[in-house]
């Protein structure tokens, strides 16, 4: 998870690299990561990754979350667009509704809203925004 070793190049340092946003913290505010993110405190505001997006059994978002693949076992509010996969774990509860390229769910998860899944439903659902914004 940590990387001792230091690498050269911008985007491979970052590729490489995990945040996390530790329990009993808050973070009003957007979040943009190329790296892998968890978050076990609570964001309020919008995350986007190029990567993985673990939300842990505590942790809260309040916003909407874009990401390659998800685990979550927290508390989101908001719409998850997902390129490949989605994993609704523990007892996680999702409010919002889910765009994903597949979807898996545990018995014990909690998920009001509507799904949509599909190869390409992640870039469809962004063309649809963009017209509709326009």
């Amino acid at each position: 998870m940590f990387n001792s070793k230091s690498k050269s190049g911008g985007s491979e340092a970052q590729g490489g690299s995990t945040t996390i946003i530790g329990a009993g913290t808050t973070i009003n505010g957007n979040i943009e990561s190329t790296g892998d993110i968890r978050i076990d405190g609570t964001l309020i505001g919008n995350l986007t990754s190029k990567a993985k997006v673990l939300v842990g059994a505590d942790g809260v978002i309040e916003g909407a979350i874009k990401g390659k693949n998800a685990d979550v076992l927290g508390k989101v509010t908001g719409q998850m667009d997902i390129k490949e996969i989605l994993q609704l774990r523990g007892k996680c509860i999702i409010d919002g509704d889910i765009f994903a390229g597949k979807l898996e769910v545990e018995p014990t998860a909690t998920f009001n809203g509507r799904c949509h899944m599909g190869a390409n439903v992640v870039e469809l659902n962004v063309e649809l925004s963009t017209a509709v914004n326009q």
